[in-house]
Parts: structure tokens; C-alpha cells; sequence
């Protein structure tokens, strides 16, 4: 088909269902079938990220005036002029932007995945989460372009399969958006939840099939409008009224008298021309004085009129006629003393000074009452039209302010503001009182037994991550630095520098919304490696300072999965330390293997003697097989497994799970999409190969770290694991700068401290230093005293077992030496603690 025979089937079939422009016929037949259409979109869950990403792209599409989704969707934009238009696109943006969206999960759901389940109380298997009720039916108003979509995106975020009911009087500006919504997921997984209905309230028939099947109706409109909709809702069926409200504004005596506070209500009034249920309809003044109510109608009214004129088209007969009715009966009550009409000589304002303080609905259009109301009787004047109160704005004292509030909240309102930004918002805000997420969602449980304390996340088990394959070129350390200086100040909330075991250290920034969520997902990684929040006393002996963000990143891990902690970090005094841990009955350790090993090691007497440590869970650096041999038969400890892989930057990237084993780890798939690739090129790695370990981000509000190469190597591992956790498995095998280029051989860091392990039954650290020396190059191994053999005997082992540096040296390209040292003496970095591996002094 050619995209002109597209556009005119586009023009000639005005219904889109799930995927396709459809006519009157075909919609009727599909109709007659939605109940098996239904269950077999719900039959695959969807994830939201699916709708994150698809609604961002959009986003970025709506402000681009270049991107050709402008030019499809200009003939089906509401009439008006270049400016309107461009603001009702930007309106369009703003909400589907993934910050907002991001933001509205958060505060309506509690997170971005809301649909996942997982244990609120990770002492307990118990999972909730908020599944969509199914289907959900949006009917929509008439002559109101974004209403329309953005429900159906509602319903979109809250996992469920929509159809939506236009008016036969708009424009096909919402079946062409959420085409173009659909088109940027290549899944088709949001095509397949969007119906889009365009015809009129009187076809019952086509109203009926619609609700049928509805788990939930949201209609929008007057009371009329729900009435004729509410015939159609089968019982059992949630159905969520988004009705007509009726807002006010309060001003105390201080209030009123400044001028800056009149001008702002004259806008409130004239922004919308009172057509947004949050706009003013009605004045109301702390006082009982009729003099006092006359005077402010008089300076009202002056403000209104020097209000810019109004752009709305001409008003239709049945607005024009309500308008002119209220006016004259006013009018007529101003000879019985009840009233008092102030109105422009243009007819676009009228103020309506009434003694009467009871909350009547204005005819809009530039048109308020003002009404006395004492506060005393704010409560019992206004809880009888509780049902159609939404927005307070209120002016006054901050005192006044705080007992205004209470007290029209407690008569029904929903929403206070001040005056000047009654019809203003925020993201997440709920509407008429309530979270419409929540609305179109159901909170379920799932109750398990002992047999799930490792799993945090239920359908995990089921449930296989898949993710398109990133774009774009490579970013190195560098590149990220250079990113970090594009952050926008407000989402640079939290500073943290690495500890610079690589390099030099560099900045990370993080948002609070992203670190929580990389919390928790450390959190999650936590409980699959085994650790017990129920039991477990832990000491978080992690470092602390310079900004580095082990501590404070495990405390907080802690903190949200409820377990007992000591913070004690990483000290010097070992003595100190190993006295806590006897002293508050410590049975589970966290820290830097290098820490924990000299504190075992120098406190072997006091901590064997205590004999109540049986876990280590440790990061940043690894513990070797003999090493761990001498952590189980020596300190009898049970469980040693790394706590968490990641780093500074991109936070948390993988996890142990009580089936893993050295170096394997699943990976954090709710946070990242993980790449392989070649060493020497951008391309992917053959299965069960090494390479580079490249990290895209997904999760992150204030940074989009996208292809990173964080300079470690690895592979994946193949089939699924015996833990039952569906996230793919890698295998780290070591760091880019660990093979060292020396003498003109690669010699990998690595190999020398299997060589040590294997050969020379060594469980200490191991450190390569390289050095410039008169005539070659030299490299020196550097081994802990208190573990390793004899100098000479451990460099003939060496030798003997690295063919290539037996070469060097036998070629007189190397001076290779063996030195023993004490553990204090060797490198580390000043922040985290961690070993240097590889020190390369060169010149």
C-alpha cells in the first residue's frame, strides 16, 4: 500500500483496533467479539517499560517540529491557531515524557513496575501487586482533544487491554496518536491493548457490546453523560466517574485587600474561560459584612476587565441562554436587596455579588459569584455539595491557610491551591481525590512458603526478560564523565566519587527516585544470595568517606530489607572492631574481601574463639577459591558469596543467587540490558565467549548511560539456573587492565593468581607492580607474609607455570621478581580500600 492510499484509509476507516484502520462494519463485527479478544491480550502481561519507552519516544516526537509524527497528525489537531496548536502538543509531551510518567507510577503505584510481584516485607513470603482489572472502557467527552488518549494511557500504565468511545463530533486526534504510540513499540504489545471507538452516545448497541465485557468503565462528563452510560455497566463492573466539579476560591480580610492577590483570582477566573474544572466559579469572603462583599465585587470587576480579551469561539445557543437567564434573574434579585451585577459593556465578564452564602455552579465564561462565608460556617455551607467540590483556592495568613484547609477539606474539596494556581498542577497529582492508576488496578497477594525465602520477586521464576538489542556507539569512562556535566541540577541530588582502583576516581550522580530503586533491586539481589533480614545480625564493614558509596549504599540495602545492622565501617583498630562483633552477637559480615580477610586474620584467636560468624557477603573485589577454602575450615564459616556486582556509576548490575557459585552472577535485567562484545571491535560475542561487558541503563531519571563499557570481561552462560531465576547468567573473568602489556607479551593478573592458588596452595592477595628499570622492564609480585611461601620458591613456580614470562626473562626483555611483604604495606585506594592489582609506575 502507498502512503497515499495509507493516509486515505486512515481518513476512511475512523476506528483503530489493535493496530489497524478499521470501518463501521468490521468494528461492529470485532465488537461482536471482544470478550475473546480481551483474554487473548491479557494472556501475556505487559511490561511497563514497554510503555515507558514507547510514550518517551512519543514525547520526543511531539517536540521535535521536524519529525514527520507532526505532519501526520496536523489534519486531525483541533482548529486554532499556530500557538494553541503548539501548546496542546507540548501539553501532549509533558505528560507522556518519561520522567512524568516515571514520577506518576511512583506516587499512584508505589514504583515502575507495579505489576511485578514482589514481598513489601521481605521478612515475609508474602508478594502483593497491582494487577490491571482487565479491560478498561474510556468514554470520553466531547471537545476535549487530550482527555481522550491520556485516559487510555492510563489504563495503558496500569497493564490492562482499553477501548475507547470518542465523540462523533472530534476530530480522529486520538486514534492517530495512540497509532503513533503503537508504532514506536516493536513488540506490538501496545497495539494489541488499544481499541479506539469513534461514533455517537445515541448507538446503544455499540455502547453495550463496549461495557460488556469492562472489568472497569471511567467516564468522563456530567451527570447526564454517567447516567447514560451506567445502564450499560454490568454489576460487579468498577465504575469511575470523572464528573463536572465545581471549584472556589477563599479569601481572608488581609487577602482581599492586596492587589496582587485580586489580579492573580481575575486570572484564575480567565485562564481556562472557567472550562477546567478547577477554575473559580465562585468567590467567597471571611466575612458578614455586606458593605465589605460590595466593595470587593466593585474592584473584581475592575480587574476582569482589564483581563485580555477572550479567544473562545462564539458561545452555542444553550450556553448563551444559561448565561443570559443567571444574569437577568440576578438582576431581578437586586430589587429584593439579594444581589448586586457587575458585568463589562462587552458581555465577556459579569461579577455577581450575592448575600447568600449557599455554593451555586456559575454559567462560566468569565462569570463568579461572590458569596460571604464566615469560616465558622465554611463546613456546614459546604458539605452538602460535597459530591461536586474540587479545588479551594485560598488566600490568607499561613495560619489561615493551615485551618482553611482542614476545614474545606473536611467539607469535601480535594484540593487546595493558592490563588493564582488554582488551575495549575503537578505530575502525580491525584484527580477529584483519588489516583486513577489505583482505579484501573487491583491489589493481589500470593502467599508462599519457605520454599520462596530466596525470591524476591515471584514471577521471577517465569518470567524470561527480553529487551531490543541497545544502539549506538560506545561510551568509555570518559565519555560518562563528560555526560555527568548535562545533568540537570535537579536531578543531581546525590554525589558519590568512586574509589579509583582503576584511575583516577570520577563523579557519579544520581537522582534520590534512582537510587532508591537501585536499593531495592540490591536488595532483591541480597535475599537470592542467601541473606535472612529475619535472622541474620550484620556488620555493615564497608567503607566510609570521600564521598565513596559502599557504606551508605549497604546501609540503605539494609534498611529496606529490615535487617538488624551494626554500621560499624571499615576501621583501622581491628581489635575494636572484632570486640563489636562478639559484643552484639554478629553472625553475618559485609565488606571488602581484602578488609575482611586482614581483620579475620589479625583477630583470628577472638573471632575463631566466638565461633558465631557464618556468613560473609562481600563486594568490590573477589575472594579466591583458596581463600574461601580457608574461610569455611578455618572460621567455619558457611556462606561466603559476593553481596552485589557493580559499580559507582551505573549502580548495582548483578547478583548472586544461593546457586551461584565464584564468579557467576544474574543480572539486575529490571535495571540494565546487558551486551558482549568482541575485545578488539563493536560486535557480539559468539555464545559462551568472552568479551567486554557493555551496560545500558534503563531506570535512571536523571542520566541515560547507554552502551557503557565499564572495562570488565566476561561471558554468558548458557541455559537457565538451578535457583529457577529466569535473568541471564554471566561469568565475570576479570578486567581489561589486568592484562598487562609488558616486555612484548599480554600477561593477565589473573593467571598469576591462579598460578598462586594452584601451585603454591597461596590464600592471600596478590599484587603486580611494574616499574622502568635501567635496561627492561620489571615486574614484581607482591604476596602477603603471613600466607606465602619462601620469595624464591614461589618465583621458580611462577616460572615454571607462565610459559611467556619464563620467555621474557630467559630473553632478557623482563626483570621478574617475587618480593613477601606485611598485608599493611600493600597498595590500596585511599577511599574504598580496595587492593590495587595491578600498579604500573612506568615512566
Amino acid at each position: 500500500m502507498t502512503e497515499a492510499e495509507t493516509v486515505m484509509d486512515r481518513v476512511m476507516n475512523h476506528h483503530y483496533w489493535q493496530g489497524t484502520f478499521i470501518g463501521d462494519d468490521e468494528a461492529a463485527r470485532r465488537l461482536a467479539a471482544l470478550p475473546a479478544t480481551v483474554e487473548a491480550a491479557l494472556a501475556t502481561p505487559l511490561d511497563t517499560e514497554t510503555v515507558l519507552a514507547a510514550c518517551d519516544a512519543l514525547a520526543g516526537a511531539l517536540r521535535d517540529a521536524d519529525h514527520p509524527v507532526q505532519e501526520r497528525l496536523a489534519p486531525h489537531l483541533p482548529g486554532g491557531d499556530a500557538e494553541s496548536t503548539g501548546e496542546l502538543l507540548a501539553e501532549l509531551a509533558a505528560f507522556l515524557g518519561r520522567d512524568a510518567l516515571t514520577r506518576k507510577l511512583r506516587r499512584e503505584l508505589g514504583g515502575t513496575a507495579p505489576q511485578r510481584l514482589s514481598r513489601p516485607d521481605a521478612k515475609e513470603t508474602v508478594y502483593e501487586a497491582w494487577a490491571p482489572v482487565g479491560l478498561v472502557a474510556h468514554i470520553a467527552p466531547g471537545n476535549a482533544a487530550t482527555v481522550a488518549p491520556l485516559s487510555l494511557i492510563e489504563g495503558l500504565l496500569a497493564g490492562n487491554v482499553n477501548i475507547l468511545k470518542t465523540s462523533s463530533t472530534d476530530t480522529l486526534l486520538a486514534q492517530h496518536l495512540l497509532a503513533e504510540l503503537a508504532a514506536f513499540d516493536p513488540s506490538g504489545a501496545l497495539a494489541e491493548r488499544v481499541i479506539v471507538l469513534r461514533f455517537a452516545s445515541s448507538r446503544a448497541d455499540w455502547l453495550r457490546l463496549m461495557c460488556a465485557p469492562a472489568d472497569a468503565v471511567a467516564v468522563w462528563g456530567g451527570e447526564a453523560a454517567v447516567e447514560g452510560v451506567t445502564a450499560h455497566v454490568p454489576a460487579g463492573c468498577r465504575l469511575v466517574e470523572w464528573g463536572h466539579k465545581i471549584s472556589f476560591a477563599y479569601l481572608t480580610r488581609d487577602a482581599w485587600a492586596d492587589e496582587a492577590t485580586l489580579t492573580a483570582l481575575a486570572q484564575d477566573i480567565c485562564v481556562f474561560e472557567q472550562q477546567a474544572c478547577s477554575s473559580p466559579q465562585v468567590v467567597y469572603l471571611d466575612t458578614e459584612d455586606t458593605g465589605e462583599l460590595h466593595s470587593f465585587a466593585d474592584r473584581l470587576a475592575a480587574a476582569l476587565a482589564v483581563q485580555p480579551a477572550p479567544v473562545e469561539d462564539e458561545l452555542d445557543p444553550a450556553e448563551y441562554a444559561e448565561l443570559t437567564t443567571t444574569e437577568h434573574l440576578a438582576r431581578l434579585e437586586e430589587h429584593l436587596g439579594l444581589t448586586r451585577v457587575l458585568a463589562g459593556t462587552d458581555g465577556t465578564w459579569r461579577v455577581m455579588a450575592d448575600i447568600r452564602p449557599a455554593l451555586t455552579a456559575s454559567p462560566l465564561h468569565r462569570s463568579v459569584w461572590v458569596k460571604p462565608l464566615p469560616r465558622k460556617n465554611v463546613i456546614a455551607t459546604l458539605r452538602p455539595m460535597r459530591r461536586y467540590l474540587q479545588t479551594a483556592g485560598i488566600a490568607g495568613s499561613r495560619t489561615d491557610i493551615a485551618e482553611l484547609s482542614a476545614a474545606v477539606l473536611a467539607a469535601g474539596a480535594t484540593r487546595v491551591t493558592p490563588v493564582g494556581a488554582m488551575t495549575s498542577g503537578y505530575v502525580g497529582e491525584p484527580h477529584d481525590g483519588v489516583y486513577a492508576l489505583q482505579r484501573y488496578s487491583r491489589r493481589v497477594a500470593v502467599q508462599a512458603d519457605a520454599r520462596f525465602a530466596t525470591t524476591a520477586r515471584l514471577d521471577d521464576l517465569v518470567r524470561r526478560p527480553a529487551f531490543p538489542r541497545p544502539t549506538g556507539p560506545l561510551l568509555d569512562k570518559a565519555a560518562v564523565q563528560e555526560l555527568n556535566r548535562d545533568v540537570e541540577r535537579r536531578d543531581a541530588e546525590l554525589y558519590f566519587r568512586s574509589g579509583g582502583s582503576t584511575g583516577t576516581p570520577a563523579l557519579s550522580l544520581f537522582s534520590y527516585d534512582d537510587y532508591d530503586a537501585q536499593m531495592h533491586a540490591a536488595a532483591r539481589g541480597l535475599l537470592a544470595a542467601g541473606y535472612d533480614p529475619a535472622r541474620d545480625r550484620t556488620a555493615n564493614l564497608f567503607y566510609c568517606g570521600g564521598m565513596y558509596g559502599g557504606f551508605i549504599s549497604f546501609f540503605s540495602i539494609l534498611e529496606r530489607l529490615g535487617g538488624v545492622q551494626m554500621p560499624m565501617a571499615a576501621g583501622a583498630d581491628h581489635r575494636a572492631t572484632a570486640e563489636m562483633i562478639v559484643a552484639y552477637e554478629v553472625d553475618t559480615l559485609f565488606g571488602m574481601p581484602s578488609y575482611l580477610w586482614q581483620l579475620l586474620h589479625e583477630e583470628a584467636d577472638l573471632l575463631r574463639s566466638y565461633g558465631g560468624i557464618r556468613k560473609i557477603f562481600y563486594g568490590g573485589e573477589h575472594f579466591t577459591e583458596e581463600q574461601r577454602r580457608t574461610l569455611t575450615e578455618t572460621f567455619g564459616i558457611e556462606t561466603v558469596r559476593s553481596i552485589t556486582y557493580g559499580s559507582t556509576d551505573l549502580g548495582p548490575l548483578g547478583y548472586q543467587c544461593v546457586e551461584s557459585g565464584g564468579s557467576v552472577h544474574h543480572l539486575h535485567a529490571d535495571l540494565h540490558t546487558l551486551e558482549i562484545v568482541a575485545v578488539d571491535a563493536d560486535r557480539p560475542v559468539a555464545p559462551g565467549e568472552t568479551g567486554r561487558l557493555v551496560f545500558t541503563t534503563r531506570a535512571r531519571r536523571g542520566q541515560h548511560l547507554d552502551r557503557y563499557v565499564i572495562g570488565d570481561l566476561g561471558r554468558f552462560l548458557p541455559g537457565d539456573c538451578p535457583c529457577g531465576n529466569r535473568a541471564p547468567r554471566f561469568e565475570l573473568l576479570g578486567r581489561l587492565g589486568e592484562v598487562m602489556r609488558v616486555a612484548t607479551y599480554f600477561l593477565n593478573y589473573r593467571r598469576f593468581v591462579a598460578i598462586a592458588e594452584e601451585h603454591l596452595r597461596y590464600s592471600g592477595e596478590l599484587q603486580a607492580v611494574l616499574t622502568s628499570g635501567p635496561a627492561r622492564e620489571c615486574l614484581t609480585l607482591r604476596l602477603e607474609s603471613s600466607k606465602a611461601p619462601d620469595g624464591d620458591r614461589a618465583r621458580d613456580a611462577f616460572l615454571d607455570a607462565y610459559p611467556e614470562v619464563r620467555s621474557a626473562v630467559d630473553e632478557r626483555l623482563l626483570d621478574f621478581a617475587v618480593e613477601v611483604v606485611d598485608g599493611a604495606d600493600l597498595d590500596r585506594t585511599a577511599t574504598s580500600g580496595k587492593l590495587r592489582a595491578v600498579v604500573d609506575r612506568r615512566r
